[in-house]
C-alpha cells in the first residue's frame, strides 16, 4: 500500500464528473481512498460506482446540496479525512461591464462554496483529531488576469480565507491549502497561449490530481495555508 494514505480513508471531491475534479477522483482512487463524489452531471454517479464510491447531483452553490454530501459521506463510510473544494467557472468579461449578479453568482461559486463545506466538516475533522482541504482556485489569484477579473478577485479573496482557516484550525490537526493552476488540457489551449508558458504546453488533469493527492498526504502534512502554482512558470515569466 502507499505511504500517501491508509485503508478505509474517505475523501470527498466535488464538481467531479469531468476535468480535474475527475482526474483528482480517480488519483485519490488509486490511491485507496473511498471517494464521495458530486456534480451536476449524472455522469458523476456513474464514476463514483466506477471507482467503487458514492455520489450524487448537487452544486457547490447549495448549501443544502453540501449538507447532503457530507451526509452521504458519513452514512457510507463513518468519517471524511479530505475534502477537495473543486468547482466550475465564473463569468468573465470586461472589469466594468460584468454585472452586480454575476458577481454575486462568483461568490457562491468560488468562496462561499469553500466557507460552507468548512463549517459542515471542520467539527468533523475536529472529532476525528484531524483532516485537510484542498481547494482549486486559479493562478489568477496571484497573477490577476484582465479577461478573468471576478475569478481573479474573488479567488485573491478565496487565498485569504484559506490563510485564516489554515491558522485558526493547525493546532487541530487540520490544513488547507489551494492548488493555483494555470491553463490545464481540460480546455483547449492554443499555440498562442502555449507560447506564453515557459513549458511551452498545457499542463495535465492528471498533474493537477497528483499536486493534490500530495497535499492530501502525510507527505504534505507541514504543508497549510499555502498558495500552489501548478502553471508551467507562467507567473515567473520575465
Amino acid at each position: 500500500m502507499s505511504d500517501l494514505t491508509r485503508v478505509n480513508k474517505v475523501a470527498i471531491i466535488t464538481a467531479a464528473s469531468q476535468g480535474m475534479g475527475a482526474a483528482c477522483a480517480r488519483t485519490l482512487a488509486a490511491q485507496g481512498y473511498k471517494v464521495v463524489l458530486m456534480a451536476r452531471s449524472e455522469r458523476v454517479i456513474h464514476l463514483a460506482k466506477e471507482l467503487g464510491g458514492v455520489g450524487l447531483q448537487g452544486s457547490v452553490t447549495e448549501t443544502d446540496d453540501l449538507k447532503r454530501l457530507v451526509d452521504l459521506a458519513l452514512a457510507s463510510y463513518g468519517r471524511i479525512d479530505a475534502v477537495v473544494n473543486n468547482t466550475g467557472h465564473a463569468a468573465s468579461g470586461e472589469l466594468l461591464v460584468l454585472s452586480d449578479e454575476d458577481w454575486h453568482a462568483a461568490l457562491d461559486l468560488l468562496l462561499l462554496n469553500v466557507v460552507r463545506m468548512s463549517r459542515l466538516v471542520t467539527p468533523i475533522f475536529e472529532s476525528q483529531g484531524g483532516g485537510a482541504m484542498v481547494n482549486i482556485s486559479t493562478y489568477g489569484a496571484k497573477e490577476p488576469t484582465p479577461g478573468y477579473p471576478i475569478s481573479s478577485a474573488i479567488r485573491a479573496a478565496l487565498s485569504s480565507f484559506t490563510k485564516l482557516y489554515a491558522t485558526r484550525y493547525a493546532a487541530a490537526g487540520i490544513r488547507m491549502n489551494n492548488v493555483l493552476p494555470g491553463f490545464i488540457d481540460s480546455f483547449p489551449v492554443d499555440d498562442a497561449t502555449c507560447a506564453l508558458i515557459p513549458m511551452a504546453r498545457a499542463g495535465r488533469v492528471e498533474e493537477i490530481a497528483e499536486t493534490v493527492v500530495f497535499l492530501l498526504s502525510n507527505g504534505g502534512g507541514y504543508i497549510t495555508g499555502q498558495d500552489i502554482l501548478v502553471e508551467g512558470g507562467l507567473t515567473h515569466r520575465a
